[in-house]
């Protein structure tokens, strides 16, 4: 299956670059390129590709904005972002908003080329344990106060919300096999419930919704 990728920087050579990688790599096709965050988000309504590579800091509409538009309106369309540091508040912001996940710029091509094909199956760009540090070290800066309990969870089993706390903690369904005494193929299923019950994409927004909703907390990281 040919993956159709929207491009969006601000700098046409960057853009030019990515191009140049993506349009050498079979089953990958660019289906567009966009220079600010309000075009990136227009051309993903018009194109709906499968990932969008979402850099943050843009002039007018940056990237967090961006995806939070796409997020809403071409729910299809996954976004990748991209960012200066590997750990940094725009990734942060990014995951918020929605993203599936986050690079570095200067993440070597097929890393890069990896992420884009994980994204587009349906996974996370990047570990949950790399996504738990990020929260870890934002989260009480950008998610102020106590939160709030998300009437979602009701809607959980218990055993569903034991997987969906030993995911948020970095654990693959390896580890959460393991640790709970379920086979794996049994953890799948009941994280793949979790996200549907919930209506999160992947991995990664399972972590964020656990500290969005309170279930870990930030520095301590116990389950509430």
């Amino acid at each position: 299956m040919t993956i159709r990728l929207l491009i969006a920087d601000d700098e046409s050579l960057l853009r030019m670059a990515f191009r140049m990688v993506f349009e050498a790599e079979p089953g990958l096709e660019v289906a567009g390129e966009a220079g600010d965050g309000d075009e990136a988000a227009r051309m993903a309504r018009l194109l709906r590709p499968d990932v969008v590579l979402m850099d943050v800091r843009m002039p007018g509409v940056d990237g967090i904005e961006a995806t939070r538009r796409i997020v809403r309106d071409s729910p299809r369309s996954r976004v990748l972002i991209l960012t200066t540091f590997d750990l940094d508040e725009y990734a942060f912001a990014g995951l918020k908003a929605g993203a599936s996940g986050f690079l570095p710029k200067n993440t070597r091509p097929e890393e890069l080329l990896a992420a884009i094909r994980s994204v587009a199956a349906g996974d996370a760009a990047v570990s949950p344990r790399v996504t738990r540090r990020l929260l870890e070290k934002f989260a009480p800066q950008l998610m102020p106060g106590v939160p709030e309990r998300d009437e979602r969870l009701a809607a959980l089993t218990s055993r569903e919300r034991e997987v969906l706390v030993q995911v948020a903690r970095g654990l693959s369904n390896a580890e959460v096999a393991a640790a709970i005494h379920l086979a794996e193929a049994t953890v799948k299923t009941h994280l793949s419930r979790v996200l549907l019950k919930l209506g999160l994409r992947d991995r990664a927004q399972v972590v964020v919704f656990a500290y969005e909703s309170g279930l870990i907390r930030p520095a301590t990281a116990d389950d509430a």
